[in-house]
Formats: structure tokens, sequence, C-alpha cells
């Protein structure tokens, strides 16, 4: 069921919002502030070391010694975090392994960290989300 509410804004601050919400394409003022909440709730779950879910994603030249083993054996060290990891291969030298995740978020972000900090990762970023502990 929604149930409206109001809030007052200073004008200067309406028209960055405005901004912010045509950039991203938001077609309402209240989708785009149901989103901002609910971004806000994961991070406090994540902060709470709540249950939570996530995607890993790594880019690295294939060629780097031993990056792929080092990889696998840390995904292996925390199997039981790992629900699905995928190996594309981008071009000659360049690979994606995205790796979705799934646990405590104190665990969930020392594989990212680990992960992305391996010798030879490129680009590598954690995405955050949540099961829903306090999201509906």
């Amino acid at each position: 069921m929604l149930r409206r509410f109001s809030i007052s804004l200073e004008e200067d601050l309406l028209d960055e919002f405005d901004e912010y919400m045509r950039k991203r394409g938001y077609s309402n003022r209240s989708e785009a502030v149901r989103d901002l909440i609910r971004k806000a709730l994961v991070k406090q779950e994540w902060e709470s070391d709540c249950e939570v879910v996530g995607v890993v994603t790594l880019v690295f030249n294939h060629h780097q010694a031993q990056l792929q083993e080092r990889i696998t054996e840390l995904q292996h060290e925390f199997y039981r975090l790992i629900t699905s990891s995928t190996h594309v291969h981008m071009d000659h030298n360049n690979c994606l392994d995205v790796t979705i995740v799934k646990g405590k978020a104190s665990r969930v972000q020392e594989l990212a960290e680990r992960m992305i900090a391996l010798r030879g990762v490129k680009d590598g970023n954690l995405t955050m989300s949540s099961t829903g502990g306090q999201l509906h």
C-alpha cells in the first residue's frame, strides 16, 4: 500500500534533485525518492553486517601469470558465499569475471577486497545489494 507524505526542500536543492532525476530517467520524484531510500537502507544493512547479496566484477589481463588460479583459490576459500561465477573473454588479452555472492557483509567485503587486490586485476568492483531484511 502506498502512503503519501510531503517534504519541504530549498529551491536550489529541489532544482538539483530534478536535474538528478532527469539525468537518470526517473518519470517522477516519488520513484527517485524511493530508490534513494532503498539505497540508504541497503547501505545500513551492509554497515550492520547483515545477510547481503552482491556482485564482484574483475577485469584482468589473462596473460598475467597465475592470476586465474589465484582467483579460483579465493573462490574455493570463500565457496560458501559464492552463488555463481562467470568468466567472459572480452578480447585477445582481457577477461571479465563476475561472481555473485551472498552472506554476511563483512565476509562478502573481505572476499571482494582480496579478489580486487590480486596482482594483475586492472579493475574491480563490488556492487552491494540486499536480501531484503529491512527492504520490502
